[in-house]
């Protein structure tokens, strides 16, 4: 699979990881250790990337990209993405879409290890936000 960046969000993903991080393109529903939102709202159209210092053998599906980043995402995540996919910046936010059209148009960028994210931490917050959201 294969993502076009454009300048602007090479240039915001570069501002705002470290050096030789690897990128996890995952959603942001509730279906994964990464995720804090959930919800049937959130299936498919919320959408994030997780820079990590180290490889998650969960994200084994790399997506080859003009930027030269390390970008991997999982089997689950690929589901929604297609051909065409491109990642840009617009109006200050992170912007996925592909031939089908917009994916999300406010993609989310959070650096954090799978070890700093516990369970109980994950369910404390999905719980806190589970008011606020579908």
């Amino acid at each position: 699979m294969k993502i076009t960046i454009k300048d602007a969000a090479k240039a915001y993903l570069t501002e705002n990881i470290q050096p030789g991080s690897v990128l996890l393109l995952t959603t942001d529903d509730g279906s994964n250790r990464y995720s804090t939102v959930g919800g049937t709202c959130a299936i498919g159209d919320k959408f994030q990337f997780v820079a990590l210092t180290a490889d998650d053998p969960d994200y084994a599906i790399s997506l080859e990209n003009n930027a030269g980043l390390t970008i991997k995402t999982n089997a689950d995540t690929e589901l929604y993405l297609s051909n065409g996919l491109v990642l840009d910046r617009v109006f200050n936010q992170l912007s996925l879409r592909d031939d089908s059209g917009i994916l999300d148009s406010a993609v989310g960028l959070i650096t954090y290890t799978a070890e700093e994210k516990s369970e109980l931490d994950l369910k404390k917050e999905m719980q806190t936000l589970g008011t606020r959201i579908c």
